[in-house]
């Protein structure tokens, strides 16, 4: 089992500036901020990422995908997911996966299934194996004022 925890700020101004989108489980929101990150910043997507990295016993996301690496500049963070699931390699299944979003803004309800499937098919699983939740922190700290998105999830593999 492996446990991925993930953050990352809204970038400065509007969405939509210097081609920035919000991205969540490589979803395209509908939303007037965008997050500041090296690669897409899909801060849920980073977070099943160094979940299914850990369950492995394998260094983070960035020992794999560095910030430092112009390669992963603006990178699709499913497209990373799909990569990692291929470092992890053939002898690991991927049993579940547990996520969910942190953030008072925007409500990620109307998106889930759409994330679930992205997830699912960058992990080689079936949707109903992602469960993709969203909750607030009660207008407390950094996601609570606005300022960000943090993610967490587990992930569960099983040898083959």
């Amino acid at each position: 089992m492996g446990l991925g925890v993930d953050v990352h700020a809204f970038a400065g101004g509007e969405a939509g500036k210097e081609g920035r989108k919000l991205v969540l489980g490589g979803v395209q929101m509908p939303f007037e901020k965008a997050l500041l990150g090296h690669s897409d910043a899909d801060v849920l997507a980073h977070a099943v990422t160094d979940a299914l990295l850990g369950a492995a016993g394998l260094e983070d996301i960035g020992h794999f995908f560095p910030d430092t690496d112009e390669r992963f500049k603006d990178a699709d963070s499913i497209e990373l997911l799909r990569k990692a699931r291929d470092i992890v390699g053939a002898s690991w299944e991927v049993s579940n996966v547990d996520a969910v979003v942190i953030c008072e803004r925007p409500k990620i309800r109307d998106h889930r299934d759409a994330m679930r499937k992205n997830l699912a098919k960058a992990l080689g699983i079936e949707p109903s194996r992602v469960s993709v939740r969203g909750t607030t922190s009660e207008r407390l700290g950094f996601t609570g004022r606005g300022e960000g998105i943090a993610a967490q999830a587990v992930c569960l593999l099983e040898g083959k």
